[in-house]
């Protein structure tokens, strides 16, 4: 099995001035998703201009590099592990394509591939759909093969001569959102690069729907029939920017209540001696609110985060996430000195950054750290794009090696059984019933595969 690495967003935009600007400025808004490798692509006179760098977009495109840029359409992509948008030559044309997701059965398809006769520079899942869509006569027929083709997710832009063609896979993992402005026609990954470009965000696209994007505006040209919605729901509780709506869920909200539905567990089993509750920042700040709201312990920042550093969850290798996650937080020893913490995370992976932290806490003067957990326990790898990567990086899977956490009381045994590990006073994480009241959507609606191990893809099977 090939590792779970993906993370990424995607932008793409047509108007009636130059669009490079505009590109750069989306693309910063995406970051979060993805920080080793960023590019854009533009069309203007007949060609496509493209560059892509290793490093953040910020940092990396110059002003003058972004004045070689022409043309009033384009797409961009920032990434975890590889260089997108890519150029094409075909039948259609000259086009330029960028995806966010991932291919689970790339290596069977990259077999049939090339016993055809295709090459490949390195078999990345982004060859793999371009070369699929350029085998059929029209990009709208070669997008539609791709639901027959590829078992997995894909959230993608290509960009052509005539316009920006957005799609989205038949079951909805990863986001994408159109909006629009005077002039203006967006496609991204989040609405945030949406709203804060100062354009309207329009809406979702729909599962199994190519939207083609032109100066007259959006206009569906296909919508595939889709078996069921599976929005990944790790969205909101961790890898969407908290100003941003996905699926008309704000993630603000969501994150909000995970927090309070940790902090009415608590309540309703006796509630908790504490002085006040604590982030884990980033995502874990709008968590903590929700558990203020409710327990109305005092909100105190306990660490101080480090804005130059990178997301530790999205860094491709355990040491490189280790790393990060040393370089990105520093205690506030005044604010938590002979303090009795509860403490507010997304999710526990491994382990190892969380245990660091109670830690820290504890060296620092804190007299007791209560984990809150906002997800519930991972325990299966992830096969759509973000994520987790292998059972063995799994804490939870080594208390449970085989099924499912079903009943509260096997969770609270979970949870005695992780606080040892960790060293915390005490663990609680949401169980999957509280995380999906949380969130406010159908359970049929999400990708629960993290938790429950139930791919949405396999029980249609």
């Amino acid at each position: 099995m090939k590792s779970r690495g993906e993370n990424c967003g995607v932008f793409g935009i047509v108007k009636d001035t130059d669009c490079v600007e505009d590109i750069y400025r989306g693309l910063d808004f995406l970051q979060h998703r993805g920080q080793q490798f960023c590019g854009i692509a533009t069309c203007g006179g007949g060609r496509i201009y493209l560059i892509t760098h290793y490093g953040q977009v910020g940092n990396t495109f110059a002003s003058r590099e972004l004045e070689t840029f022409k043309g009033n359409m384009g797409i961009g992509h920032v990434s975890l592990k590889e260089r997108q948008p890519m150029m094409w030559q075909g039948a259609v044309g000259e086009i330029a394509v960028a995806f966010s997701g991932n291919i689970i059965n790339s290596e069977a398809l990259l077999t049939e591939m090339k016993d055809r006769g295709e090459a490949f520079y390195h078999g990345l899942d982004i060859e793999i759909i371009s070369k699929l869509i350029l085998q059929e006569k029209g990009i709208i027929t070669g997008i539609s093969m791709l639901a027959e083709k590829i078992k997995g997710a894909y959230s993608l832009v290509v960009l052509a001569q005539d316009g920006v063609y957005a799609a989205r896979d038949v079951y909805g993992f990863r986001p994408l959102i159109l909006g629009e402005g005077p002039g203006t026609y967006l496609v991204s990954s989040e609405s945030r690069a949406i709203q804060n470009i100062g354009v309207y965000h329009l809406r979702d696209v729909r599962p199994g729907e190519i939207v083609f994007i032109s100066e007259k505006g959006f206009e569906t040209k296909r919508q595939l029939k889709s078996p069921r919605r599976a929005h990944c729901a790790f969205e909101w509780a961790y890898t969407a920017s908290t100003d941003s709506k996905i699926d008309g869920r704000y993630v603000q909200e969501a994150r909000n209540n995970l927090g309070k539905s940790l902090a009415e567990r608590d309540r309703e089993e006796g509630g908790i001696q504490a002085d006040l509750v604590a982030p884990v920042p980033l995502s874990g700040i709008g968590h903590a609110l929700g558990y203020h709201m409710v327990s109305e312990l005092p909100y105190q920042e306990v660490f101080l985060y480090n804005r130059y550093a990178d997301r530790s969850y999205t860094q491709l290798t355990q040491e490189d996430r280790d790393r990060m996650a040393k370089k990105k937080l520093s205690v506030l020893r005044y604010a938590l000195r002979d303090k009795r913490i509860v403490l507010c995370d997304d999710s526990i992976v491994r382990g190892t950054q969380i245990s660091e932290k109670v830690r820290d806490l504890k060296n620092a003067g804190a007299k007791e750290v209560h984990v809150r957990i906002a997800c519930p326990p991972l325990m299966y790898p992830c096969d759509f794009g973000i994520s987790t990567r292998t059972y063995g990086e799994l804490l939870a899977r080594g208390f449970l090696a085989n099924g499912n956490i079903t009943t509260l009381d096997q969770l609270k045994v979970l949870e005695r059984w992780v606080s040892e590990r960790i060293g915390a006073d005490s663990v609680r994480y949401n169980s999957l019933e509280a995380f999906v009241e949380a969130l406010k959507m159908p359970k049929e609606s999400l990708c629960l595969k993290c938790w429950d191990g139930k791919s949405p893809i396999e029980l249609l099977e």
